[in-house]
């Protein structure tokens, strides 16, 4: 047997998340179809990060294991002929027996794209969230910074979380304003269900000048869900890469299509 990884990006507004479900419509649900289609077997799949209902994968991971012999590219054009627009894979590599997709992987990082406008666009009604309010950049920066460390995140965990344990390390949180949108970086060894998204409820609530910076510490050290702010929309969320030890050689997600993919490396706010 051989074991391949795929990069896999998509847009997750027109699925209902990525696990496999009965009724079908799921990230998962596609690509293993689009497998099967190619290789004429039943191929499972294993994920790095599963994604919610209308959150978006920039730089997914997965892998499976397959006795098929195929040159690289062609796990990449042939799962693509069958895959509907809004999902593709990027790139495909051999992996040894002991690389696993989600247990490999040492941390995540999640980008969350947010749109502030008096007025919504169409536009961006599933590719950013949207507050219609003005927000203060460094009154949320400071209230993250109460985040960075190893903490019980229980106060930002959804109800429906399966993790076992509360406790991840929260290495970056970065916030930039280019233009009309604010940009916020997530990076972790893992996150909790729904926990990118309960994290920028309260960021919000900061910047909007409802609640100090200081609150963030309270909602943390409340490890109470009902202390935090409601979940925020999942529209302007991305997985947007997961690291794995260089051994692996695990290439880098392809964001040179998204129009945004250049705001961590440019020096300047505008």
């Amino acid at each position: 047997m051989k074991r391949i990884a795929l990069g896999v990006q998509y847009d997750g507004a027109a699925f209902a998340g990525w696990q496999s479900q009965p009724h079908g419509n799921t990230v998962q649900d596609e690509l293993e179809r689009a497998l099967r289609e190619f290789t004429r077997t039943p191929v499972q799949t294993v994920v790095a990060g599963r994604t919610d209902r209308g959150v978006h994968g920039l730089g997914q991971v997965v892998h499976f294991d397959t006795e098929l012999d195929r040159v690289d590219i062609s796990w990449v054009r042939g799962p693509n002929a069958f895959l509907p627009k809004t999902i593709g894979v990027q790139w495909a590599k051999p992996m040894p027996d002991d690389f696993h997709a989600r247990f490999s992987a040492f941390e995540r990082t999640y980008y969350y794209v947010l749109y502030v406008s008096p007025v919504r666009s169409p536009m961006l009604s599933t590719r950013a969230g949207w507050v219609h309010t003005p927000l203060d950049v460094d009154a949320m920066r400071a209230g993250a910074a109460h985040l960075i460390g190893e903490h019980d995140f229980s106060a930002f965990r959804s109800s429906q979380c399966q993790s076992k344990t509360p406790f991840k390390h929260l290495y970056q949180i970065d916030v930039k304003r280019q233009g009309s949108f604010v940009h916020f970086r997530f990076r972790a060894n893992a996150f909790l269900h729904h926990m990118v998204r309960n994290l920028m409820g309260c960021l919000i609530e900061i910047g909007s000048g409802r609640r100090p910076a200081d609150w963030m510490a309270e909602v943390l050290a409340s490890l109470s869900r009902d202390c935090a702010a409601p979940t925020f929309m999942p529209d302007g969320l991305y997985l947007a890469q997961v690291g794995y030890p260089e051994q692996f050689a695990v290439p880098a997600p392809l964001t040179g299509s998204v129009p945004w993919s250049s705001v961590w490396t440019e020096q300047p706010e505008t």
